[in-house]
């Protein structure tokens, strides 16, 4: 019997979609049964975003309350012999229709004993919502055995003009100012090495330390800098959500502050971060590495 394979993802762009039909290619190659579900809010979230809807998703996905999403229909796949799970990052977060997927108490019992993989498509910052995903999955019984990561590889400052001009005008072409946003075309193309693993992996049912091999494939692309302003921003992140949800009917006018305070943050005070960073650098180092094998050290 050909091994089966589930596919959870949630997509606005597209993006996630490419990312994990491109790791896939070499499992439908080998003839193994690879079933997609797609969870699906019951209220969509815009795409394109106005500027409006979108930071008024910031107070809940960063304090993982979860919108409505559709029944999930698991009947053709609770013999599966592994489960892929694919999300975008939302403010340093797992996006809230993912949120509500992992909170659902049916999908918290799928997940149970299952080998997962994990898959993030992204701008440069994933680690948090990683940790979220992980802890999600620990909590229902699953098996994490890898992440793979894919996100913009161009400079800070230039992929967050990238990204606000895709998600909230609808434009990921590059033109004469800005390169394309998002993830590569190629590098969703060479996805599908991790793929060639994972069908290896999967065929011979042996997940223990996949990890290695994805990080030597390039699964992920370790920053330490990038990390610590990430960790950060996550931290100054939850204060500020808690604070405006308290606001309740109110909360137009603090999300907005946030917004100003948001790109003061990435162009005024991150490069500020990241220099003292490297400059602390000598005195991190076996904090760094500590970090480094919570990453990439799993089952």
């Amino acid at each position: 019997m050909n091994s089966k394979v589930a596919v959870f993802y949630y997509t606005q762009t597209g993006q996630s979609l490419q990312v994990v039909q491109s790791i896939c290619g070499p499992l439908v190659k080998a003839e193994l049964t690879v079933i997609y579900k797609e969870i699906v809010p019951t209220e969509s979230f815009p795409f394109p975003w106005s500027g409006r809807s979108f930071f008024q998703a910031f107070p809940e996905s960063r304090e993982a309350i979860p919108c409505d999403i559709n029944q999930i229909d698991l009947q053709d796949i609770t013999d599966a012999d592994a489960v892929i799970i694919v999300y975008p990052v939302w403010f340093l977060s797992v996006s809230i229709p993912t949120h509500a997927f992992f909170q659902h108490p049916q999908i918290q019992e799928y997940l149970k004993g299952k080998p997962i993989i994990t898959v993030t498509a992204c701008r440069n910052m994933w680690l948090m919502a990683h940790r979220q995903a992980a802890s999600y999955i620990a909590t229902a019984g699953g098996k994490l055995y890898g992440h793979i990561v894919l996100q913009d590889r161009h400079h800070n400052l230039v992929s967050v003009l990238t990204i606000v001009r895709w998600l909230l005008y609808g434009k990921k072409e590059k033109n004469r100012l800005f390169p394309a946003a998002g993830v590569s075309d190629a590098d969703i193309q060479n996805a599908s090495v991790f793929g060639e693993i994972l069908q290896r992996r999967i065929t011979a049912a042996h997940f223990e330390h996949i990890q290695d091999e994805f990080f030597q494939a390039g699964a992920i692309d370790y920053k330490p800098a990038m990390i610590f302003v990430e960790k950060v921003g996550y931290r100054i992140f939850g204060l500020w959500a808690k604070f405006i949800l308290k606001r309740g009917k109110q909360r137009t006018f603090w999300l907005s502050l946030f917004k100003y305070y948001l790109f003061a943050a990435i162009y005024i005070a991150s490069p500020f971060g990241l220099a003292f960073f490297w400059l602390s650098y000598p005195f991190r180092i076996k904090k760094m590495e500590k970090q480094k094998k919570e990453i990439f050290l799993y089952r």
